[in-house]
């Protein structure tokens, strides 16, 4: 059998900042399996967010359990989906958005991180609705000021990160276990019947019903989350060979199974608690927070409302973190763009407030619910988008190798590709098909976007990939045709800014490692910030300025002993920022050596973040060094 190709060593990482930063190895089968939990547990949040409840609790209130095979059977094909996404990060070292950059034109991939990007504003209108409604049922809080509390949890992402992916994913695993146990509750206190579950589990359907199914389906298999899965499995450090990727692949399988299972426990509880409670009793539930005001009446006990008000929170709050990490793979994957993830963040955050803050203040509380049950089916109208991609990549031997799709799973994968395409042309023509008969415009308007679609569906399943090179060798042969013609940089004159720290130290030791083979002068340059040299400038005579001189010139008497030359700049009442870009464009280096600031995220935004600021202002190569050299 063909070996599985390995992923390039002069590939982007997916997620770089959290790549390869868990250890696999274990002489233990349990040490290893607990491991490799974790990623499949950030994957099932979406099939749990409050989109799901929307039309779960319209599913359970309008058809009582007859949709609940809807549930088993898009969890059947989000088990099959994610475990091919999990397979395609691990096998191939690239997640679905870097696998379609690498497969398809540039047009075609334009597209598909359009209409990805809609998906997770989607997602993300849900999650905003979601959270602001139990802010209002817990606390009082008004939906619209709720809508705009939720641009805070950028920041919480962002202090979170600092403390790696496994802190995200035990707050996670915690926040699933409140939501599984808040809803165990409310079925004790339901009581529902066992026989009417069972009987909802025979596949049945009507028009009246799909509309709703479909929601359930894009709501429990989210597109965004078949690009996520594919890049959180490379956070786990599982080595190269073929036995340790396939050991990674059954590990994945476990992990997922037990991971969607649950979150197919939890829609299901949501599902039959409605039908338990609402469609037995023939109430209408038009609203998610109308729902959180009868459960406790009809159940006996104003425990039950309180229970659901704490699920739907904690569902908002998890949401949360996977659409960060989500919008930040398509974007990178799809484009090769990095953004800084605060405004990343807001970018996405912003393009699902707004609609939900126009639809509370032109329509009122009573619009939310159907923008979320419309938020759920736009999630399942680009879902082909996502999985006919993974299912050609997957099928593929040339980029899976022995990994590659067997027979009955390339039959399913297809099979449920199909499926969901036929579904969303249902949906269409039963959406659309009355609305555009009845005036010829509406036919002139839509025509073209759904003919533009099926062209779109056509390339995604059809088209032959830009270069049958595969990655690998591609890479290769670039390195090939670079290396030998590379010009090795001669230091003449190096930038060295600093601010009296311990990060001086590192800065000082790299740039006179780099300065000695040529003969370089360092140009150190340090910024009294301090309120009496913003007010006198030059002028300002204080002890921590005298002190700060005598630091500098014992700096430059140490590397003068050292043969190496070094002149010292000090300026007063500037920013760091524009000091070091006004000393750059004044002697022209061939490098600025800069020590890391020791902070990020939160601490960013209070305190500035110099080196950024400075690297995309000038146009001179920048080394950030951290609070010590490297020993050896």
């Amino acid at each position: 059998m063909k070996p599985a190709l390995s992923s390039s060593s002069s590939a982007p990482s997916s997620l770089p900042e959290v790549h390869s930063s868990v250890s696999t190895h274990s002489p233990t089968f349990f040490k290893r399996l607990f491991a490799f939990a974790g990623p499949a547990y950030l994957v099932s949040v979406g099939y749990m967010d409050p989109g799901n409840w929307a039309t779960d609790l319209e599913g359970g209130a309008r058809f009582g359990y007859r949709l609940l095979w809807v549930l088993v059977l898009s969890n059947a094909m989000a088990i099959l989906l994610q475990t091919l996404s999990a397979r395609l990060g691990i096998v191939g070292g690239r997640d679905l958005a870097q696998a379609c950059r690498e497969y398809y034109s540039r047009r075609v991939c334009t597209a598909l991180w359009i209409l990805c990007e809609i998906a997770i504003a989607a997602c993300d209108l849900a999650e905003v609705l979601g959270a602001a409604i139990a802010l209002r049922l817990l606390f009082g809080i008004p939906l619209l000021a709720g809508v705009l509390l939720t641009a805070l949890d950028t920041f919480f992402v962002l202090w979170l990160s600092r403390y790696g992916i496994r802190m995200i994913e035990a707050l996670v695993l915690g926040l699933i276990a409140i939501i599984g146990g808040c809803f165990m509750v409310e079925l004790m206190f339901a009581k529902p019947a066992v026989a009417p579950i069972l009987g909802g589990l025979l596949p049945r359907i009507n028009a009246q019903s799909l509309y709703v199914a479909v929601g359930i389906l894009g709501a429990t298999v989210m597109p965004h989350n078949l690009y996520l899965h594919s890049a959180l499995v490379q956070t786990r450090r599982f080595g190269s060979a073929i036995g340790e990727k396939m050991e990674a692949c059954k590990f994945n399988l476990v992990d997922s199974i037990i991971a969607l299972n649950g979150a197919l426990l939890v829609n299901g509880a949501i599902l039959v608690l409605a039908a338990a409670v609402f469609f037995t009793r023939g109430v209408a539930v038009t609203q998610i927070d109308q729902a959180y005001l009868l459960l406790s009446p009809m159940l006996g006990t104003a425990f039950a409302s309180v229970l659901f008000a704490v699920a739907l929170l904690a569902s908002g709050l998890s949401s949360t973190l996977t659409g960060t990490f989500a919008g930040q793979i398509v974007m990178e994957g799809f484009l090769d763009l990095r953004m800084r993830p605060w405004l990343r963040r807001m970018v996405t955050r912003s393009v699902a407030i707004i609609p939900a803050v126009l639809t509370i203040w032109f329509v009122g509380d009573n619009g939310t619910y159907s923008l979320l049950i419309l938020s759920q089916v736009i999630l399942s109208m680009q879902l082909p988008f996502a999985v006919i991609p993974l299912v050609r990549f997957t099928n593929d031997p040339k980029r899976m190798g022995q990994f590659a799709n067997r027979p009955w799973v390339k039959i399913l994968a297809w099979a449920t590709a199909a499926l969901i395409v036929a579904l969303n042309a249902w949906l269409i023509w039963v959406a659309l098909g009355p609305w555009m008969m009845e005036a010829s415009w509406r036919v002139a308007l839509v025509t073209p976007i759904l003919l533009a679609v099926a062209v779109l569906l056509g390339k995604i399943s059809f088209s032959r990939p830009r270069s049958h090179v595969p990655a690998d060798a591609a890479h290769a042969s670039q390195a090939s045709a670079v290396v030998p013609h590379f010009v090795a940089p001669v230091y003449r004159r190096i930038l060295v800014p600093l601010d009296h720290s311990n990060r001086d130290r590192a800065a000082i030791a790299h740039a006179s490692a780099l300065a000695l083979p040529h003969g370089a002068t360092l140009y150190l340059l340090h910024v009294e910030e301090d309120v009496t040299s913003q007010v006198f400038g030059e002028l300002a005579s204080t002890a921590e300025t005298v002190s700060g001189r005598e630091y500098f010139e014992g700096i430059v008497t140490s590397l003068a002993a050292a043969g190496i030359r070094a002149e010292l700049s000090i300026e007063h009442g500037r920013s760091p920022r524009a000091a070091i870009v006004a000393k750059a464009r004044e002697i022209g280096p061939d490098l600025v050596v800069m020590g890391a600031h020791g902070h990020r995220g939160l601490k960013d935004l209070v305190f500035g973040n110099t080196i950024n600021a400075v690297r995309h202002i000038i146009s001179v190569p920048v080394l950030v060094v951290g609070d010590e050299p490297a020993a050896r």
